[in-house]
Parts: structure tokens; C-alpha cells; sequence
């Protein structure tokens, strides 16, 4: 993206306008499937806000799904009491503060996720790591097997990494 300051005008912290411009690109956008859940911090550290997400690949027995990212932003606070009943409704197992939910082809919250980019990372099952991942929506209405698989990931890498003429 691109920012342009006005030469006078200092630095503020929010979101100045008038004398900041910030140009963005628009995000790449991937469904991925709700796998984790952890309670947030400060006002809300008694909900389940902060979700780990992952996308389908092929495995030993057939499609698995393997985490590709975590976000914590993107949605309402309405959205989130619906979140927090989701993973209160479906845990399945607990490791300390986080919760799993039930994710498979049968059961599972997809969760459109919008990011800036992609990048090998050695820290990541998947092999990969999001660059400001958020919730861009939630999509109660599509069901899990239809959220998106780690080759297509693996392809918007290769886009991005292609030199441009």
C-alpha cells in the first residue's frame, strides 16, 4: 500500500483524516474452517475471540484440515456472543486456555478470512504464514467441505512471488 502525509502535519495516533491518505490493496480473501479457540483480553477476556483457522489438504486417509492462521479481529460485537456460543456449543477438547471445536466434513464454522499476503514460514503446519490475517465474514451458511484447500493457498504464494513485466 501507499501512504501520503501531508509535509506539516504531525503524527497522530487513530486514524487521521484530511491530512493522511492510506491506499491499500484490496485483500486476498480465503474460507477457511474454525479448528481453535482462545479467550481474548481486556474487555473481552470472558469471550472466545481469538480464532485459530485452517484449510483442507490431502492427507494419509483422505482430506485433513491444517491450520494456516489466527485472527482476533474483523467482526461485531454482536458476531462475537454468536462465536462464543459456536465454540461453547461444539468444544471437543481443551489444552489449557484453548478450545477445539468440532471441525470436519461433517461439522464446521467457516470463516471467510481476508490477509495482505502470504510467505513460507518452518513455525506453521501448513508452511505458511498470513500477513494481517482478520474475520471477514462469517459464513454460517456454507458448510465445511466447501472451505478452501492449502493448494490454493500454495498457488496465490506462486502468483505473488512470479516477477512482474
Amino acid at each position: 500500500g501507499v501512504m501520503l502525509k501531508r509535509w506539516d502535519s504531525p503524527y497522530q495516533a487513530g486514524r487521521p483524516k484530511g491530512l493522511w491518505y492510506k491506499w491499500k490493496r484490496d485483500p486476498y480473501l480465503v474460507d477457511a474452517v474454525m479448528l481453535y479457540a482462545q479467550r481474548g483480553h481486556g474487555r473481552r477476556s470472558s469471550l472466545y475471540s481469538d480464532f485459530t483457522f485452517g484449510v483442507w489438504r490431502a492427507g494419509p486417509d483422505g482430506d485433513v484440515l491444517t491450520p494456516v492462521g489466527k485472527a482476533y479481529s474483523g467482526f461485531t460485537d454482536e458476531d462475537l456472543k454468536r462465536l462464543d456460543k459456536f465454540v461453547r456449543d461444539n468444544t471437543v477438547d481443551r489444552f489449557g486456555p484453548v478450545r477445539a471445536v468440532k471441525a470436519d466434513t461433517e461439522v464446521g464454522l467457516v470463516l471467510e478470512v481476508a490477509f495482505e499476503g502470504l510467505q513460507r514460514s518452518s513455525r506453521h503446519k501448513s508452511g505458511l504464514a498470513m500477513r494481517f490475517p482478520r474475520i471477514n465474514r462469517i459464513r454460517w451458511d456454507k458448510p465445511s467441505t466447501e472451505a478452501d484447500r492449502l493448494e490454493a493457498l500454495e498457488r496465490l504464494l506462486a502468483e505473488a512471488t512470479q516477477p512482474r513485466e
